[in-house]
């Protein structure tokens, strides 16, 4: 079980530097100019030249990605242009916040979908089954972002029970976690339900009724238990999912976090902070991969062997 997380985590190297290469070009191909945040109006084509050699900005594409990997490596993310602070302290200082917000909503994505899928194949074809099958449908179309802004209208600017925005206590969580794990809910409880409704129908299942054990038992001992393999998986890749989907809602939040400093830094083309952040993101992904590689190899023995 030991050279299985060690030889899923060498092959995630070359992933590494694929990333790394797409998060350099994404940004320096996007049309626009730091400079031009740091140009005072009516500055001269010297001053320009100076500030761009400040900061590598005039070498080339393959020479400046170099520089930037050789720090990476060294764990140096570069120093934020517009801000003049380094890119790992900003990311240090908003990362919690991304953190508390998707552990919170990645437990109540977890928690209510699984209950819902659970409620689902227990009562597979009955009009509750249809009902929780149609809630978990609408609630996967709906965009974070969208939800965000109607829960903001219906319970911070018409009941007043939230702050409408910011990261004061624990009441300004409540509307932030709902808009990300709302989506979560539905994607976690329809993968339960497929999933056990599929481990019912194997011949262990058969035999428990055989040997007069209630359904109840049943269903929550054993189908449960054998079904949660490929939900602990979309739970592992939510990792990352949460984290990128908190960039729109910390935004329509207004909360400070990963996705706040991300978008500032888009609209001013502050290129070590946009890199910085982005590889943030994606190394959440490839370690929640990871990650679920690893329980779900550990909870069945069946799957580590298939990827040796």
């Amino acid at each position: 079980m030991i050279t299985f997380p060690l030889r899923r985590l060498v092959l995630l190297i070359p992933v590494f530097f694929v990333v790394s290469v797409a998060v350099f070009l994404i940004i320096h191909l996007v049309p626009g100019d730091p400079i031009d945040n740091l140009l005072r109006p009516g500055a001269s084509p010297a001053q320009r030249i100076q500030i761009a050699a400040k900061y590598g900005l005039d070498r080339g594409l393959a020479e400046q990605y170099f520089v930037w990997m050789g720090r990476l490596l060294t764990g140096d993310l570069g120093t934020s242009i517009v801000q003049g602070r380094p890119v790992s302290a900003l990311i240090a200082q908003n990362l919690p916040y991304s953190l508390q917000l998707g552990a919170a909503a990645l437990l109540f994505s977890a928690l209510i979908g699984i209950a819902a899928g659970v409620i689902a194949a227990s009562f597979q074809g009955t009009r509750l089954d249809d009902g929780i099958t149609g809630v978990i449908l609408l609630g996967s179309t709906v965009p974070s972002f969208f939800l965000g802004l109607l829960l903001i209208l219906v319970f911070a600017v018409w009941l007043g029970w939230v702050p409408i925005s910011g990261a004061r206590g624990w009441s300004s969580l409540i509307l932030p976690v709902l808009a990300t794990g709302l989506g979560g809910i539905a994607l976690v409880a329809r993968v339960t339900r497929i999933a056990m409704v599929e481990t019912a129908r194997q011949d262990f299942v058969m035999l428990l009724h055989a040997k007069g054990l209630s359904p109840l038992v049943i269903q929550l001992r054993h189908v449960l238990r054998h079904a949660m393999v490929p939900v602990v998986t979309i739970l592992s890749l939510r990792i990352g999912w949460i984290l990128g989907g908190t960039v729109t809602v910390e935004y329509v939040f207004a909360r400070p976090g990963l996705g706040s400093l991300l978008i500032r830094a888009l609209n001013q083309r502050d290129y070590p902070l946009v890199q910085g952040c982005l590889l943030m993101l994606a190394m959440a992904v490839i370690l929640g991969t990871l990650m679920g590689d690893v329980i779900q190899a550990a909870m069945d023995p069946r799957q580590r062997e298939a990827r040796a």
